[in-house]
């Protein structure tokens, strides 16, 4: 079977070369006797289709082919792809290992190739994600949903302050806005909190983490946040970079921190990304900090935003980039935006000033961040 494919995919390719080739030779003729400006545009559409071809071709004889002993994928040989990159693939474990002396220098080049791809790439939302209720993208400051530890779900204030509303007047307390039952006690939400951590929920690990490093447990916190990002928590990534680069409950150590600041961007958090241009304008790598300030503007951070304005009346940032990163921010902020929220918003301030003038207010806690030089 794999032999009958290739000779098809021969076949294509012969089709379309000799295609190419009679694009040319008419636009040629065409150009001869009429005077039809098609030549340049026709030998041009020839010279991609070829390197096109080209590199196909060459792609092609060496996926199907070992690249240490040149056998041939059949249909009792299987080859498997580099584990790191994608050029080239082995008959067998043996094979593999006698090729990595004249591969290694090939593989790593292209390993940090599609890394860049993949640290680069446009996240689709941010790693909060929607509120499962109203379904808008949650507001990048958690301030402004509240996780319930009965069904360990997080939920806009919004939609948190539109259902007190309703079940104050309508019933006289307050039930959970999502699975509808009523809110635990603090000792039954520790509980909850509990039997979620022994079911490895990330999210429920992530927030032990945090709760022991506000206590001063460094230690413990690492260890939290270490498996929660093993579980796959985006926001646990940002908080061991935190810790490696402070050295707060782990040995100080920038690569590490560095290693989970791009696991962080990656998985779609903004605050990470804005530190990771930061260390690059450090560095002196002032497109790479330019591009990450960019992705993070346009899932709504703020402070990437300040330093893109920054950059431009410096003569770093073209109009254009600033112009659609300026339009891409408010459309992310637009985007978490409704009614509910507004009201909420209102009552919260209102319950603030309320607070301060009884001198309750306490100070909010925040992590450090990298920031720029």
């Amino acid at each position: 079977m794999s032999v009958d494919n290739t000779e098809a995919d021969d076949t294509m390719w012969c089709l379309a070369l000799v295609s190419s080739i009679a694009v040319l030779f008419l636009s040629l003729v065409l150009q001869r006797r009429f005077a039809l400006p098609a030549a340049s545009s026709a030998i041009s559409l020839f010279l991609q289709t070829a390197d096109m071809l080209r590199k196909s071709t060459t792609k092609k004889v060496a996926s199907s082919c070992c690249a240490a002993c040149g056998i041939a994928e059949v249909d009792d040989i299987t080859l498997k792809e580099c584990a790191t990159c994608d050029l080239v693939r082995y008959c067998s474990d043996t094979c593999q290992k006698n090729h990595w002396p004249q591969h290694k220098e090939a593989c790593k080049k292209r390993a940090a190739e599609l890394r860049d791809e993949l640290l680069f790439k446009q996240p689709e939302s941010s790693h909060l994600g929607d509120c499962p209720i109203c379904c808008i993208p949650f507001h990048l400051d958690e301030s402004k949903s509240s996780l319930y530890s009965c069904c360990s779900k997080l939920v806009c204030r919004g939609c948190s302050h539109a259902n007190n509303i309703r079940e104050v007047v309508e019933r006289g307390w307050t039930k959970c806005p999502f699975c509808r039952q009523p809110l635990p006690t603090e000792e039954e939400s520790e509980k909850y909190s509990m039997k979620r951590v022994e079911a490895n929920d990330p999210y429920a690990i992530h927030r032990k983490g945090a709760e022991q490093y506000k206590k001063g447990h460094y230690q413990s916190a690492f260890e939290c946040f270490t498996r929660a990002a093993e579980l796959g928590d985006v926001e646990a990534h940002f908080k061991l970079a935190l810790l490696y680069h402070n050295g707060r409950g782990v040995e100080k150590d920038e690569k590490r921190a560095m290693h989970h600041l791009k696991e962080a961007a990656i998985g779609g958090h903004p605050r990470a990304r804005y530190n990771l241009g930061c260390v690059e304008w450090n560095n002196g790598k002032t497109e790479r900090a330019v591009n990450h300030w960019i992705i993070a503007a346009t899932q709504g951070e703020d402070d990437s935003i300040k330093f893109l304005l920054e950059k431009f009346r410096s003569g770093i940032v073209s109009k254009d980039d600033l112009a659609a990163a300026l339009r891409a921010h408010q459309a992310a902020v637009d985007s978490a935006k409704s009614p509910q929220r507004e009201a909420a918003e209102t009552a919260s301030k209102a319950a603030e000033e309320y607070l301060r003038s009884q001198k309750m207010i306490q100070s909010n806690f925040s992590w450090r961040n990298f920031g720029a030089e």
